[in-house]
């Protein structure tokens, strides 16, 4: 049931604080106007120079020896998997959604170190499919050289390798930016069973979405979450489920920006703005429910010093008034596009319930990057900040621990390795990078050295950064030599760069050398040891 009003409703006000990367992170309580979420806390965490070394910052940035895997028994027979993902939703916005909360936290493991190790659209879904990272499946951006469906070399990837290993295999929903244009309307990817993906621009047209149905164009008058939620039924309730085991990935296109435009969307209401926030599209049943909805008062909002930041020129600029209002406005209209997604994922268990396939389907839940608005004078997704790099992470399934959180770093490119353990299945010919992730989760890991890279947004193949993310630690660096440091245990919301203070100098090195070693790393070669 919708919601409206003033004040938070009561589940939201005794909702569990999702934990992020270890810290607490309580979700929105005002920005500009009135705070009418009187439950959720306030983080201020006071700018400056870096604090006294201490317990946290002496440390180092791989402590001690890795540790070794507890074994993890995949059922007797082969499960059925779902991959359920949404478009640039941010860990703190997963709060706003019960049923996720519910029957993924609470039903399974919740997954605080989620990482896009390539944080924007194209990169992250490739690395879902293929386990590698963007440097190696080429798919490295959304435009241009390098960007798109047609980077992306798809002849060998999980749907193929799952077909092999007697699985049923579907698809619902957007794929790669840029499908569906170019004469790849009616294109299937090869190791498909059943394909029903958006075709581009339609992808973005949230009422009036055009899917490619096995070949054939057909366009729907139906709010796109809902028609998704529709599909997946249609597919889970269909008697070939019961023959053989099945994949399922269903990508929703919320919260992603979107039309058509609404009354009071930034373009609208500012049109004497050239460059207006822009906003996704709810369903129409969600409209307006979360106008309380302030943005949060983390301390890394409109971030003022930004006199150590060396990477990213944005971040310099201060945000006016009437684009903050423009911001908070489309954090509304985020949260209440979601709505629909987490009335759907509800949809889908109890349709797996009803069939009988719950007890043997594995369930992941995640996005593809994270989102900033506002947050270090930012305004989307690439960049190398927490709130970008960290992404949303659930699974459930037989042997899955229930109602617990897992600090095992995991990234985009392990889930295709780990679902493909769970079939027994293999790769032809691509060499994977990511890692079968499920026997770390309760080995109480904690750090594990993550590459991460960011490239030009209009094409190219030369990355705007390079780093690493180990534990609380995150370096990057550009071609210029310019770099940024950051140790969040005593830095949770990245406001202070390290790199020129001597206190840093050992973890500086260390950082340094990570970076230098996985730039470029491939299958083997790339990190795969946890630690504590």
């Amino acid at each position: 049931m919708p919601f409206r009003g003033s004040r938070e409703p009561r589940w939201l006000a005794a909702a569990a604080m999702v934990t992020v990367a270890g810290l607490t992170a309580a979700g929105c309580s005002g920005g500009s106007g009135q705070d009418h979420s009187p439950s959720t806390e306030r983080h201020v965490v006071p700018s400056g120079p870096a604090p006294v070394p201490g317990p946290g910052n002496q440390e180092q940035v791989l402590p001690g020896s890795p540790l070794a895997a507890k074994p993890f028994t995949r059922p007797s027979t082969k499960p059925n998997l779902l991959m359920i993902t949404v478009d640039d939703a941010a860990q703190k916005d997963m709060r706003f959604l019960p049923h996720v909360q519910h029957l993924m936290a609470d039903e399974g493991t919740t997954l605080t170190n989620g990482l896009a190790p390539t944080p924007i659209c194209v990169p992250a879904r490739a690395s879902l499919v293929s386990g590698q990272y963007s440097h190696n499946h080429g798919a490295v951006t959304i435009n241009g050289t390098g960007g798109g469906f047609k980077a992306f070399k798809d002849d060998d990837t999980l749907p193929v390798w799952l077909q092999r290993a007697g699985y049923d295999t579907m698809f619902i929903g957007k794929y790669l930016n840029g499908y569906g244009e170019d004469g790849s309307q009616t294109y299937v990817p090869p190791g498909w069973s059943d394909w029903r993906a958006t075709v581009d621009p339609s992808t973005y047209n949230f009422v009036r979405p055009t899917v490619n149905d096995n070949g054939t164009d057909r366009t729907y008058h139906e709010y796109s979450s809902d028609l998704f939620s529709d599909l997946t039924v249609d597919m889970l309730t269909n008697p070939e489920r019961q023959q053989k085991p099945w994949y399922l990935w269903v990508n929703y296109v919320a919260p992603h920006t979107g039309g058509p435009d609404a009354p009071d969307d930034p373009d609208v209401v500012h049109p004497e703005d050239k460059s207006p926030i822009k906003t996704t599209t709810p369903a129409p049943r969600d409209n307006n429910t979360f106008d309380w909805l302030n943005l949060p008062r983390t301390a890394d909002m409109f971030e003022k010093d930004v006199s150590d930041k060396a990477l990213i020129r944005a971040v310099r600029e201060p945000v006016p008034g009437y684009r903050r209002q423009e911001m908070k406005e489309a954090r509304q209209q985020r949260i209440e596009a979601l709505q629909s997604v987490d009335r759907a994922v509800a949809r889908t268990v109890r349709t797996l319930r009803q069939t009988g396939q719950l007890d043997n389907t594995y369930i992941v839940f995640t996005s593809d990057n994270g989102y900033v608005l506002g947050e270090h004078n930012l305004n989307g997704k690439l960049w190398y900040f927490r709130e970008i790099v960290g992404i949303p992470m659930y699974v459930r399934g037989p042997g899955i621990a229930k109602g617990v959180t897992s600090k095992t770093p995991v990234t985009n490119a392990d889930w295709a390795p780990t679902l493909a353990a769970l079939a027994g299945a293999h790769p032809k010919t691509r060499v994977v990078d990511g890692t079968n992730v499920l026997p770390w989760l309760r080995t109480g890991a904690s750090r594990r050295v993550v590459p991460i890279e960011g490239y030009p947004v209009q094409g190219g193949t030369t990355p705007l950064y390079t780093g690493v993310v180990v534990g609380p630690w995150t370096y990057v660096q550009n071609k210029a030599g310019r770099a940024e440091l950051y140790d969040r245990t005593v830095d949770p919301w990245q406001l202070n760069n390290l790199r020129k203070d001597p206190r840093y100098r050992p973890q500086l090195k260390e950082l340094r050398k990570l970076t230098r070693k996985y730039a470029d790393c491939a299958g083997t070669q790339c990190p795969s040891d946890f630690y504590r």
